[in-house]
């Protein structure tokens, strides 16, 4: 591909990313996870892929770091092909908050006690209840080949320490899913341990901005992958998704980034940002310094920039 905009982009890809990672020292990798605080807080890369297969990389894209929320994308879209429409939203609704990500006000609030969108912790934890498996193995496994299909690796794998820092530190996580349990989103029968496993284990799928940008590229795509030539999910699932990471993906950042950026993005605690220029880009960004709000901030810098420069904006 080599058109005005990817000549921009790869000119001013450098600049752009020396102006930005200098954002990085205003924040700090996570630490309420331990393991993630091991991560280099001045990192900044980025991987953009087009559908003909053309690439541009740039900084610290080689950085492997866990999906973390960026993965609830993903389990979202394997419940809606395992249960469809209806039974998910049963279970969870289709509604930004403003509150934090581990919130649990509004569940005890607000009617009917489900959680307010599948991208918040409760509402993440929700959805892999429904991902199908008679095991945590088997789920965790399912979650993890439709992964490695989307992002056209069958290496990617989940780091277990990673889940076992989060398990020992998920009191919050494991309160939200009790609460879930007593409103019933969670039946009788479903054991809240099993559940948070998968979560954890999904959460610390590990990735890198390469990888990233092709799950993205078929999102931008409408689920269809235009390097294999294949449909991997639903057109419709794909919508929805993609609605959900435009008004939910940034957490309660998620109005700003959309004025600012314009662009479905999803990010995550250890730094990661997937981000999708529909018909055009699938973007990965890695940065783990993040702001108060649990976003990269450098990685936000970089995507509005490029947003602005490249007139990305949906709107």
């Amino acid at each position: 591909m080599m058109n005005e905009q990817w000549r921009h982009l790869t000119t001013k890809l450098p600049e752009w990313l020396d102006d930005c990672r200098q954002y990085a020292k205003d924040g700090e990798a996570a630490s309420y996870i331990p393991e993630l605080a091991k991560a280099p807080a001045d990192a900044l890369g980025i991987s953009i892929l087009t559908p003909d297969g053309s690439m541009i990389a740039g900084g610290d894209s080689g950085l492997q770091f866990t999906m973390q929320s960026i993965s609830k994308v993903f389990t979202l879209l394997l419940a809606l092909v395992d249960h469809g429409e209806e039974h998910v939203f049963s279970k969870v609704g289709m509604e930004p908050t403003g509150d934090d990500f581990n919130s649990i006000l509004k569940l005890e609030l607000v009617e009917p006690g489900i959680p307010f969108n599948p991208l918040i912790n409760a509402g993440a934890i929700a959805v892999t209840s429904l991902i199908k498996g008679s095991s945590v193995a088997e789920r965790t496994e399912r979650v993890l080949a439709f992964i490695r299909l989307m992002a056209g690796d069958d290496a990617i794998d989940y780091n277990e320490t990673v889940s076992r820092s989060e398990s020992v530190t998920a009191h919050r996580n494991r309160s939200l899913a009790y609460f879930l349990k007593e409103n019933g989103v969670l039946d009788e029968q479903t054991s809240v341990e099993e559940v948070l496993s998968v979560y954890f284990n999904h959460c610390a799928i590990e990735v890198t901005c390469g990888h990233l940008a092709r799950m993205g590229l078929i999102l931008a795509c409408g689920g269809f992958d235009p390097l294999s030539g294949r449909q991997l999910v639903p057109r419709r699932y794909v919508q929805i998704a993609k609605t959900f990471m435009l008004t939910c993906g940034m957490y309660n950042a998620s109005g700003e980034f959309a004025i600012r950026a314009g662009i479905p993005a999803k990010s995550g605690v250890a730094g990661g940002i997937l981000a999708v220029v529909p018909g055009q880009y699938g973007i990965g960004v890695v940065g783990p310094a993040l702001n108060r709000k649990g976003n990269s901030i450098a990685g936000i810098r970089l995507l509005e920039t490029m947003s602005v420069e490249c007139d990305w904006s949906i709107f």
